[in-house]
């Protein structure tokens, strides 16, 4: 019988050529896929490069370029372009006062998903909501307008009505209120998150007072000179530098597409994988504590265990620091709520769906400021649940802005309180005569705005804009107008 011949040796060069065709063929059939990956996108998208041009306000902050088109996007769910109006907001031009006064006008203030540049403008809570009053309502004679602007809260939202809404008499106030707005209201908190320097920000910021009180401090047009290392480019100011490793995802994601859905792909699937990482919570914290006025930053906490801000902030017993953030943001609450009653207005805060949730710390919190200051409370969250939606659909499925679900949703939870309220629709006196006030013919008069502002990238400008002083108010609880439901 003869012997099976055992199989011939293969030698190294050999198992090495198959190893590198394979590699190439691999190679080859990735390059393939980004081709064509590219190709779609570019075939699909609306746009290539997303546009949202700001410039300074002096006394409000940074807005939107009035009259200025806007493309946004995050890469996976929605691609919208749409305009500013005259303002620098992004909704319908603003009414003439005296038809806003003449009307039932309701004046929607908040962040990004008052904004909703991620929903074509039709779809937003404002248009959405005049549009429902007009079909069921059309005895109250309902406008809408909104002033939304990401990145802000309630306290860097009180120039917005101080500016725009009242010269507009409105009715009624919504104060949309959303997860992030309770740290949103303290300037060290937003700098620990994001990286300003918490003495020069680009918003007003309620602040110590030397008596203890708390005072508003206006923005400072100087806000992106000296920001801390971890700073978050969103489009203010100039990105920070980082390692070669930031520079070339950043160059990489600014030319491809296709790269850049990967890069929005692999943030919605692990957020916490971020290929250059920030400094930890302790580092940022150390740092921070440097800066003039923050050296008590960490008191009552440990940032090198305790990195969850948004848990301490929701605490029982918070440490000062987030202690002094709910104070403050009961502190804008109660401005809104004397700038109402100055007015003639009734205020109403809707609680978005994040935050409704009867059972969440959040809602607890937030209602127990809201009736301590006798403020309405309209929540998103509940009207979801007896229209029979699901909570999740109120937003994107890869981000928490509002889709256009959560826009009409918003819109029929304001019309059934005004359904509820009709009074409030009654012709009210002020104090004064605001449609009469001197820079007031901007609203539908064809003329400019009081100040359109300073365009940024223009240092000298910034420095001939720059505003000196501080604006005190004191917070003052007042009880809310008893209405019969």
């Amino acid at each position: 019988m003869k012997q099976a011949l055992p199989p011939p040796a293969a030698n190294a060069g050999s198992v090495l050529r198959i190893v590198g065709w394979n590699a190439a063929l691999v190679l080859v059939g990735l390059a393939l896929i980004a081709i064509a990956g590219e190709a779609w996108l570019r075939a699909t998208t609306p746009f290539i490069e997303p546009a949202r041009p700001s410039r300074f306000v002096p006394g409000v902050g940074v807005l939107l370029q009035p009259d200025a088109e806007i493309r946004h996007t995050n890469d996976l769910d929605y691609w919208t372009v749409s305009r500013t109006n005259s303002l620098g907001f992004p909704d319908r031009e603003p009414l003439a006062p005296e038809r806003a006064a003449a009307s039932c006008h309701v004046a929607v203030i908040g962040d990004s998903v008052v904004a909703g540049l991620e929903t074509p403008l039709a779809g937003r809570v404002q248009v959405r909501l005049e549009a429902l009053a007009a079909r069921e309502l059309p005895e109250l004679d309902v406008t809408v307008s909104a002033f939304g602007r990401h990145e802000t809260a309630q306290a860097n939202q009180l120039p917005f009505y101080d500016e725009y809404a009242r010269r507009l008499r409105p009715n009624l106030v919504v104060l949309v209120f959303f997860t992030n707005d309770f740290d949103g209201n303290h300037p060290a908190l937003l700098a620990l998150r994001e990286g300003w320097d918490p003495n020069r920000l680009p918003y007003a910021f309620p602040v110590r007072a030397d008596d203890g009180g708390v005072e508003l401090r206006p923005p400072d047009p100087d806000y992106a000179a000296d920001t801390l290392p971890w700073f978050a480019h969103r489009g203010l100011g100039e990105p920070s530098q980082g390692g070669w490793r930031e520079s070339a995802l950043r160059g990489i994601t600014e030319r491809s597409l296709f790269a850049r859905w990967l890069n929005a792909k692999r943030r919605a699937l692990f957020p916490g994988a971020e290929p250059v990482a920030r400094p930890p919570m302790a580092a940022r914290a150390e740092a921070l504590s440097r800066r003039p006025g923050q050296a008590g930053l960490t008191d009552g906490w440990e940032p090198t265990t305790n990195t969850a801000m948004r848990s301490l902030l929701l605490s029982e017993d918070p440490p000062p620091v987030f202690a002094e953030a709910r104070e403050f943001t009961a502190w804008a609450l109660a401005e809104f709520q004397r700038r109402a009653d100055r007015d003639g207005a009734s205020l109403v805060v809707l609680s978005a769906s994040g935050v409704g949730d009867p059972d969440s710390r959040k809602s607890v919190i937030l209602r127990d400021m809201t009736d301590e200051l006798g403020i309405a409370v309209v929540s998103h969250h509940d009207w979801i649940v007896r229209s029979g939606g699901r909570a999740g659909d109120a937003h994107w499925p890869h981000d928490f802005h509002w889709s256009p679900q959560g826009h009409r949703w918003a819109a029929e939870a304001i019309l059934d309180w005004l359904r509820r309220h009709p009074e409030v629709c009654v012709s009210h006196a002020t104090t004064r005569d605001v449609a009469s006030e001197p820079g007031a013919k901007w609203a539908g008069s064809g003329s400019d705005p009081p100040d359109r502002g300073v365009p940024l990238r223009d240092p000298g400008r910034l420095q001939l804009a720059r505003r000196r002083g501080r604006a005190s108010c004191r917070p003052r609880a007042t009880r809310w107008r008893a209405m019969a439901s």
